[in-house]
């Protein structure tokens, strides 16, 4: 069964004057933010496509960089270290070697080696605190 039969007064009862301008002020509030948070998300959006094609792609040139001649192996060459040094640990890194060493005074250090330049760039020593 159909519920009672309002009034017409009561479906198309205007609003107060007061409560309009309420009402207009949070309809604009609303646009507003919208339109706002839409920029946001098409500048992220915008970020992330430009991060994706401008980004580049690690290229196999660090380890072709290194002169090979054909009848020796791909990398060859001397590291000068001081006297009584051992070797306790390396890692390679592109064209850059870390080797951990122990000096004669038993003391350890880090060099750090490209095999581009054929060069140390840095020795840090290990000391306690």
């Amino acid at each position: 069964m159909a519920g009672p039969a309002l009034d017409d007064e009561e479906q198309e009862k205007p609003l107060d004057p007061a409560v309009e301008n309420v009402r207009r002020k949070l309809i604009r509030f609303m646009v507003i933010n919208l339109g706002v948070l839409f920029i946001a998300l098409m500048a992220v959006v915008a970020a992330i496509v430009y991060r994706t094609a401008t980004r580049e792609t690690p290229s196999a040139e660090a380890a072709s960089q290194v002169p090979s001649p054909a009848e020796s192996p791909a990398a060859a060459g001397e590291i000068a270290l001081p006297a009584g040094a051992r070797i306790l640990g390396q890692a390679l890194s592109g064209n850059r070697l870390s080797l951990q060493v122990e000096l004669a005074s038993g003391r350890q250090a880090i060099f750090i080696y490209d095999t581009v330049e054929r060069r140390i760039l840095g020795r840090f020593e290990v000391v306690e605190e």
